[in-house]
């Protein structure tokens, strides 16, 4: 045999061997696009919230985990009732001692969201994990600082907890100032998060109201199915929660309205919720990248799940 006959089946190999490395690299990248597609062509779950008409003030990315921690610190916050300033000292105390994050360890014996310790009088370590009461009893240590919303923030932060860093606050500011804005509704439509569309039938809405109670306590008062006494809806959805946010005489309340909202969208990854509609607009797990998109209001008898006005916040949880 002469060499010449050698070549043509290694070429012959190499030709396999390279169309093969072809096809698992198109598996790889329609895996990736496929992942990237199904939560809203942004990669992995998060959450982002942008400062308003986006302007100054930049932007801020999170897990859904931490943008649930950072609603309910806002919610415990305009609930007692404390202004957005000490929301904003809240969040920002929560990132430097958690990174928002229910931390079931610490130094010593700190727990949770703020670090607090058991030993040093803040409760329960069952007491301090639940986010709605640590958040709460910081807020009750703060309105004891005489002054407190005169104070720079890192001031009246280390007035609370005695850290041994006590300058370590005020690098969170900007970040903090940004997510008290969205979370207390007072910047509406701000917060986006993206990931894949719940499985069906995992959401509970019962879970849904529940939580709400919980969390906003007097604030909200939740019921299942559409708010039919306000006109807005056509059917009853018995996978909506939905809570009115128009008082007796008709007045709206569009922050409260936003922070519902903005709450719920926050939430979605933890309470299998599908969609938020408020005011106007709507967002939907797992579409629009995440986005708020514009919904025209329902009219009545409409029957338009995705419709919402300003005197109610609709949640509907995965069918």
């Amino acid at each position: 045999m002469s060499k010449s006959d050698h070549p043509r089946p290694r070429r012959h190999r190499r030709l396999l061997r390279t169309a093969a490395g072809l096809l698992v690299l198109l598996a790889v990248i329609g895996y990736f696009a496929a992942k990237q597609d199904s939560t809203g062509g942004q990669g992995a779950p998060h959450c982002t919230v942008r400062a308003a008409g986006g302007g100054a003030g930049g932007s801020y990315s999170m897990t859904p985990e931490q943008a649930g921690n950072a609603a309910t610190i806002a919610v415990v916050g305009t609930g007692k009732p404390m202004p957005e300033r000490a929301v904003t000292i809240a969040i920002a105390t929560a990132m430097q001692e958690s990174a928002l994050r229910n931390l079931d360890h610490g130094d010593r014996d700190s727990l949770g969201l703020f670090q607090q310790r058991p030993s040093q009088g803040w409760g329960t370590p069952a007491q301090i994990q639940d986010p709605v009461y640590s958040a709460g009893i910081f807020y009750d240590r703060l309105k004891e600082v005489r002054g407190w919303a005169r104070l720079p923030l890192t001031e009246a932060a280390q007035q609370v907890q005695l850290s041994g860093f006590p300058q370590a606050y005020a690098k969170h500011e900007p970040d903090a100032t940004l997510l008290s804005a969205a979370f207390t509704g007072a910047a509406p439509g701000t917060l986006t998060c993206t990931g894949p569309a719940p499985r069906p039938g995992s959401g509970d809405p019962e879970k849904v109201k529940a939580e709400l109670t919980r969390v906003f306590k007097g604030k909200a008062a939740p019921m299942l199915g559409p708010a039919s006494s306000l006109g807005r809806s056509g059917q009853v959805d018995s996978n909506e929660a939905t809570v009115p946010v128009a008082d007796k005489s008709g007045a709206v309340n569009r922050q409260r309205g936003w922070e519902l909202a903005h709450w719920a969208v926050a939430n979605a990854a933890e309470l299998n919720i599908s969609r938020v509609a408020y005011d106007g607009k709507a967002w939907l797990a797992g579409e629009n990248k995440g986005r708020w998109v514009d919904r025209a209001p329902v009219k009545s008898g409409a029957g338009d799940p995705l419709g919402a006005g300003p005197g109610e916040v609709r949640i509907f949880v995965a069918r």
